[in-house]
């Protein structure tokens, strides 16, 4: 073999397929894997020009790929009145106040990130942000999108009264006197996002752009989009993508899921047809359908079998909602595999997840196996009896295993609201592996930190980054092993991105989309895992991330 182009070197790989790590280094030539083993097996592909990477000890794995993601979402959010590092409501509050004291000029406050842990019952009123910004509109999404918090001047321009009902698909939150409050639950806050400044494509490519940067630095190097349409208040970002693509600004890999219209049926089929059949560009293809059946578990959304408790553990009238029709579901995933598409259901709620199971079962029935790899996003509560169905009907479970763990927001605002029984039922990863179902993984980031080392830090000890020792993990039964969650985040998402054929493994022949850990963590404690940092990440064989030693 002639001399390479890249030797990685003095350091540790991993790959699926493995228990652990163990020593050695990757050859890379012409943007592909050519080689990998021992250091000394190696070293006679080193040639005057190749380029010598030094992993310093560290772990060579492939590129991450994050299986749900918002990246543009994210990027927009990054260059507004971004909130989501604030540690309290005070300073959630103070954030914004400093943003609307740096922007005089804007018409509009828009920001996103505020977490509803911050605040008493999840809800933060106009009040706190009337005493901010009290002499223009002001509007920002919570952290998980399924929720907004608008100031007085909002509600007056969208003519949000005690006299407006609740939308269908949502409801505004209200004090005592029917007034809203503030809070606009799920598809309430669509009564006042259709009146902010749109957001146009340049500042879309911009985020794009910004977003790709940090997941570059985190060592993503592709993502499946979960929301691409006019969806959360964003204008469609199909354009942008397209137009990244094509002028390489799009540097990863990106399977874009097309967003399903809640407020119609099978009749957009056709459109969404013509949508993929446009849109295949270079490193980007939009070939997945994204189905939103349900919100979230805090805001009592989430679809569940049984009633939600209340707040003296008493059973209400309330499940949550079906954002899609069940019945029509079955159909409408049928038709698309049929088509050849591929199915992204948010489904958080076990009524939820059953709808999305049966929908995948119906496909199978009436059109036999196909390629679609139909993934299920979420997963909070999973029924007992739904467990083994992933396998049993070839769908994906897609982890998002940051939430995983006991913090403020699920022990407050949801175990006490679901009971006990059903908070035993919380993010089964270990238990649909065990029954023979496929893992992928993401982060659903701007909703949680995009980092994949502090997901698989959760998935392993099922306790949050930096808990206390001592800290009581969420179902420590259902713990993945190392090698399962870095799995689960390379070979796993790279199989529902239809990227394994060339992607997520260290193979000869694969492409060296790669990622160097400044340690391994298979040599040291479970409880270090989230401590590691990324120090250089690769796509096809160029560093789009760190800089030579």
């Amino acid at each position: 073999m002639d001399a390479v182009d890249i030797l990685f070197v003095n350091g540790s790989v991993f790959t699926s397929g493995l228990s652990g790590s163990r020593p050695g280094g990757v050859a890379v030539s012409g943007g592909r894997i050519v080689a990998l083993g021992p250091d000394d097996e190696l070293a006679g592909l080193r040639g005057s020009r190749t380029e010598i990477v030094d992993l310093a000890g560290g772990l060579l794995l492939p590129g991450f790929q994050d299986a749900h993601v918002h990246p543009v979402m994210a990027g927009v959010t990054m260059l507004q009145c971004d909130v989501h590092g604030a540690a309290s409501a005070e300073e959630t509050v103070a954030t914004i106040a400093d943003y609307a004291a740096a922007h005089p000029d804007l018409p509009w406050i828009v920001g996103a990130g505020w977490s509803m842990e911050h605040f008493p019952g999840g809800t933060p009123t106009r009040e706190q942000l009337d005493a901010v910004v009290p002499d223009r509109p002001a509007f920002l999404s919570n952290r998980d999108g399924h929720g907004a918090w608008a100031n007085t001047r909002a509600l007056e321009l969208a003519h949000v009264t005690a006299d407006t009902p609740d939308p269908a698909d949502g409801r505004l939150e209200r004090d005592a006197l029917g007034e809203p409050t503030g809070t606009l639950h799920e598809g309430a806050a669509h009564l006042v996002e259709h009146l902010l400044p749109v957001v146009g494509p340049a500042m879309q490519l911009a985020g794009l752009k910004a977003a790709q940067a940090h997941l570059f630095s985190l060592g993503i190097t592709a993502w499946q989009d979960a929301a691409v349409g006019t969806v959360f208040g964003q204008k469609d970002i199909l354009p942008v993508y397209l137009a990244a693509a094509k002028s390489g600004d799009l540097v990863a890999r990106v399977r874009g899921s097309l967003w399903w219209d809640r407020s119609r049926s099978s009749d957009q089929i056709a459109d969404l047809v013509d949508r993929r059949g446009a849109g295949s560009v270079g490193r980007f293809s939009p070939s997945t359908v994204k189905i939103m059946l349900d919100g979230v578990a805090e805001n009592f959304t989430a679809a569940m079998l049984e009633p939600y408790l209340d707040g003296c553990g008493c059973a209400t009238e309330n499940s949550g909602l079906d954002f899609v029709d069940p019945v029509g579901l079955r159909e409408y995933v049928t038709r698309l595999d049929a088509l050849g598409f591929q199915a992204h259901f948010h489904a958080l709620g076990d009524r939820a997840v059953r709808h999305a199971l049966d929908a995948v079962e119906a496909a199978r029935a009436e059109n036999g196996p196909s390629s679609g790899r139909h993934h299920l996003a979420h997963l909070q509560v999973v029924h007992p009896d739904d467990v083994p169905r992933f396998a049993q009907v070839g769908a994906t479970a897609n982890i998002q295993a940051l939430w995983a763990a006991h913090e403020p927001q699920m022990d407050e605002l949801t175990i006490p609201f679901l009971g006990e029984l059903r908070a035993a039922w919380q993010y089964p990863f270990a238990d649909i592996a065990r029954a023979g179902g496929a893992l992928a993984a993401g982060s659903d980031w701007s909703v949680s930190s995009a980092d994949p080392l502090d997901g698989i830090h959760v998935a392993v000890n099922r306790t949050s980054p930096g808990a206390p020792v001592g800290t009581e993990p969420l179902d420590a039964g259902n713990a993945l092993s190392l090698a399962a969650a870095l799995t689960a985040y390379t070979a796993g998402s790279a199989r529902v991105n239809h990227l394994d054929d060339t992607t997520g493994r260290l193979e000869a022949g694969y492409l060296a989309d790669l990622c160097v850990l400044d340690r391994d963590p298979f040599a040291r404690p479970a409880t270090e895992i989230a401590d590691a940092t990324v120090t250089s990440t690769w796509v096809e064989g160029e560093r789009v991330f760190g800089e030579p030693a």
